[in-house]
């Protein structure tokens, strides 16, 4: 690849579905061309990422959960050829607050508004409202794939200087990503979640095995005593992801979600457009009680990773939201033979259910210099104290030592 050319599009509604895929989850490509016998120019062995699909990106912005009025206005930067053919893709928007991004920047605008700067408008490249990790430098499998990576990387430090931006952030980053754009400028940034591993377990019961005595008696006294007022839990997907059930999933989304954070992100639109576009790719585990849905956590299943994101109830039962959200995408990810859970941001009680921590990562290109170095510093020691924090974590997780007796 020796000519491209940069173009910026306010939605994501510009580029055909499969022109998008091509670039963000080309592995699904290739199984569609195996099927037809035509296969392309190089293989991709990257995990399939929901999110980052079209239908995920489009089901935000056509949902009007993510769009210039939320505070999201698309501003995809797409690296075509000469001809026309995206070569590769960076999801990206303009920002006018920093809610919903889960790395927060909130002390650096008020310093650097304080010093009489301008922190927003800023760019963002993430999914929004989920914490969960993947590709961020989209680029289609080829030869030429390293340099469409590099001319992205490049092109969001144009963009920030053509829409007047104080700075890009890239949230929730592969490890390739992240050094990727910390070469071209970028200061990176580490942060902690909670994920389950999967050890080759073949039941729930060998999970529990692997722990040690008292962390395996607590949890299976929280799951009894979950479904102890006559609960169910179902696992729904695909065909069963009917209007009732995202109405009532809606419910329990908005009853929790306000008293979290005070103002839902999504949609109701949002289920209904993301379970016509990718259905096979969400899993709700839904709690029945007395003839009616009460509780339920959304899922999003991986190549091989299973992605909780949030849950809601509008009845509470001791340890309903564990059983729920941490202990049925165990089940499920054993069952369905993926690698890990990831469960989300925050959570320390993660850590006595088989969740541990993990390191996840950013990467912040800061247009103002002085802004920049005091940043720096402070990311500096923000990061020996969250690797601190994150072996000390790690001490107390529940699993069997070597020597243990039960």
């Amino acid at each position: 690849m020796t000519e491209f050319r940069i173009r910026i599009v306010p939605s994501i509604a510009d580029i055909p579905a499969a022109t998008w895929d091509a670039c963000a989850n080309p592995q699904v490509v290739k199984a569609n061309c195996e099927a037809s016998h035509v296969l392309p120019e190089q293989d991709s062995t990257a995990p399939f990422n929901p999110f980052v699909s079209h239908g995920f990106l489009s089901a935000l912005e056509d949902s009007k959960s993510a769009i210039a009025r939320t505070g999201w206005a698309p501003q995809h930067l797409l690296l075509e050829a000469d001809d026309g053919a995206l070569l590769g893709a960076v999801p990206c928007y303009l920002k006018s607050h920093s809610q919903g991004e889960y790395v927060f920047d909130h002390g650096w605008a008020e310093a650097y508004e304080r010093a009489g700067g301008r922190y927003y408008p800023k760019l963002q490249v993430s999914v929004p409202f989920t914490p969960a990790t993947g590709p961020r430098l989209l680029a289609r499998p080829g030869p030429g794939a390293a340099a469409v990576r590099q001319a992205l990387a490049k092109g969001l430090l144009a963009l920030c200087g053509q829409r007047g931006a104080s700075s890009v952030h890239a949230t929730f980053l592969l490890e390739p990503d992240r050094d990727l754009l910390a070469e071209t400028g970028f200061l990176k940034r580490m942060d902690r979640q909670f994920h389950w591993r999967n050890a080759g377990y073949g039941t729930f019961e060998d999970f529990l095995a692997a722990l040690a005595s008292r962390k395996r008696k607590l949890i299976r006294r929280e799951r009894k005593e979950a479904l102890a007022n006559g609960i169910s839990i179902h696992w729904l997907t695909s065909a069963d992801l009917t209007e009732d059930v995202w109405d009532a999933f809606f419910q329990f989304y908005m009853e929790t979600g306000s008293r979290k954070w005070g103002r839902p992100y999504l949609t109701r639109a949002f289920y209904s457009l993301v379970g016509e576009r990718i259905p096979q790719d969400i899993l709700l585990v839904m709690a029945r009680r007395a003839g009616r849905w009460i509780a339920g956590a959304i899922n999003f299943i991986g190549g091989d990773t299973l992605y909780g994101r949030h849950w809601g109830a509008i009845e509470h039962h001791p340890f309903l939201h564990f059983e729920v959200c941490y202990y049925q995408a165990i089940e499920y990810a054993i069952a369905r033979k993926l690698a890990r859970v990831e469960a989300g941001a925050q959570g320390e009680h993660k850590l006595a259910r088989g969740y541990l921590p993990v390191s996840t990562w950013s990467a912040h290109y800061l247009a103002d210099p002085g802004l920049r170095r005091a940043v720096a510093d402070y990311l500096q020691r923000e990061r020996s104290y969250v690797a601190a924090e994150q072996s000390e974590l790690a001490a107390y997780a529940p699993f069997r030592k070597t020597a243990e007796q039960d």
